[in-house]
């Protein structure tokens, strides 16, 4: 069986991984130079920097199950304890994001008024109608406004750089929508996951599996590295794909590189690029299937990272980082403390602190010019962390469509996506466009994709 996989992400590098080792003839298109997609690393002058996403949870397999079949467990690195701690920016000062109930009723985080309303949650009776609705909607039906604005609005900010008014909760976090329709409400469902983790001597997170932030001792490239080196001479970089067409066995594709034109026939297509590029690609093939990936939404975001001198630098950076509600009416979604999540991301006596600007929360700050971002960053953490240093290591990564942002419907379209495609044997999706924009989602995906392809 011979596969094409256009783009070389995780997702594509991945089912590429899991098709070529089961046995399948296996060539992946990427248009860059470079593998990776959003997921790169950047080593200078002894800082270890991500471009986009610095791990992966090990509460769940998927990645974790790559890592063993590449054999490269030795390269895993689990971040300390100081992860844990996270923080909330609000009413002007840092304030712990509680681990427990009894932290959670000692915390400054909500007033008195806002922890009664979300213990009162117990008492909401469930939603009858199985219609999609948006995070916020469902928020204030369940927990209260200022629950809202204090714990989901930042955690949504910190996972798809979304607005909690436009984002599904059935697709985004489909883990809270289910303990809603199962136990009748999040306290029961949480009591009752309690229950059965305690009986199975697992632990559960709050809405599922939790775990421990892991990456690699050399940052996510050596996640990248190690599939890139397995695929070898299986991918083409700098390649423009031009079409395909249907014929009686199998594709054809048409591609370009270095000014010259290809044809070649596969049994089968894996599309791992972003739904923009995949609507254009499968334009001539049905248009309401285009239409349909087009109407994906992306949320633009840039990090700009910092790398200071440590000493006399205002904050002990003694957590995972910080994330503010919109309501503060900042200009930065958040920031993450790498050097103290992962230690040998900055050299001794330094520290590397990532901040997050843009979003779908304030789109039009996410493509600024780099000075303008840089200022920014700076202006923000003087006045959120009391930062005065001027850092002596500065890098920006710009990313104009960076999380896919599913907003209210986003499950019903991903179905009938899934649906018209399934009607061309041989074609398939697997990028984070469609049930989940973690690195956990993708390699999940990946090996379910080439599972179906090999099984044929």
């Amino acid at each position: 069986m011979k596969v094409a996989v256009i783009g070389a992400g995780i997702s594509g590098l991945s089912v590429a991984f899991y098709l070529k080792k089961g046995g399948a003839e296996v060539k992946v298109f990427e248009k860059e130079k470079t593998v990776g997609g959003k997921m790169k690393t950047i080593h200078e002058d002894g800082y270890i920097i991500e471009t986009g996403p610095n791990g992966f949870l090990d509460g769940k397999p998927y990645t974790l199950n790559l890592v063993k079949e590449l054999g490269i467990e030795s390269k895993l690195y689990r971040s300390s304890d100081k992860a844990r701690k996270r923080f909330i920016y609000t009413n002007g000062r840092l304030v712990r994001l509680p681990e427990s109930p009894i932290a959670f009723l000692a915390s400054y985080l909500l007033s008195w008024k806002g922890k009664l309303r979300l213990v009162g949650e117990f008492l909401v009776p469930p939603k009858k109608e199985d219609i999609d609705e948006s995070l916020s909607e469902f928020a204030k039906r369940r927990i209260g406004e200022e629950a809202l604005e204090k714990l989901l609005d930042p955690m949504v900010a910190g996972i798809f750089a979304g607005d909690p008014d436009r984002l599904s909760l059935k697709a985004a976090f489909p883990a809270i929508y289910y303990l809603e329709k199962q136990y009748g409400g999040l306290i029961k469902g949480l009591i009752a996951k309690m229950k059965e983790a305690k009986k199975s001597g697992k632990k559960s997170g709050p809405a599922g599996p939790g775990g421990v932030l892991t990456s690699f001792k050399g940052g996510v490239k050596d996640l990248i590295d190690s599939l890139s080196e397995f695929l070898g001479d299986s991918i083409e970089t700098e390649v423009e794909i031009l079409g395909l067409d249907r014929i009686e066995k199998g594709w054809k594709v048409k591609y370009k590189k270095e000014n010259e034109v290809f044809e070649e026939t596969f049994d089968a297509i894996v599309f791992s690029t972003p739904a923009y590029i995949t609507a254009k690609l499968l334009n001539d093939l049905n248009l309401e299937l285009s239409k349909l990936l087009s109407e994906i939404e992306y949320s633009p975001i840039s990090v700009v990272a910092l790398g200071f001198e440590k000493k006399g630098l205002g904050h002990d950076l003694d957590g995972f980082g910080f994330l503010v509600p919109r309501s503060e009416k900042r200009k930065i979604l958040g920031a993450l403390w790498d050097s103290s999540v992962f230690p040998n991301r900055a050299p001794s006596g330094k520290a590397l602190i990532r901040v997050m600007i843009g979003g779908a929360r304030q789109p039009e700050l996410a493509l600024l010019p780099d000075e303008e971002l840089v200022n920014i960053a700076l202006k923000e953490l003087r006045r959120i962390m009391k930062i005065r240093h001027y850092p002596e290591k500065i890098k920006v990564f710009k990313h104009e469509k960076g999380i896919p942002h599913y907003t209210v419907g986003h499950a019903e379209r991903v179905e009938k996506i899934f649906r018209l495609i399934s009607k061309y044997p041989g074609l398939y999706l697997c990028n984070n466009a469609y049930t989940g924009v973690g690195v956990n989602d993708c390699t999940k995906a990946a090996e379910e994709v080439a599972r179906r392809i090999l099984d044929g």
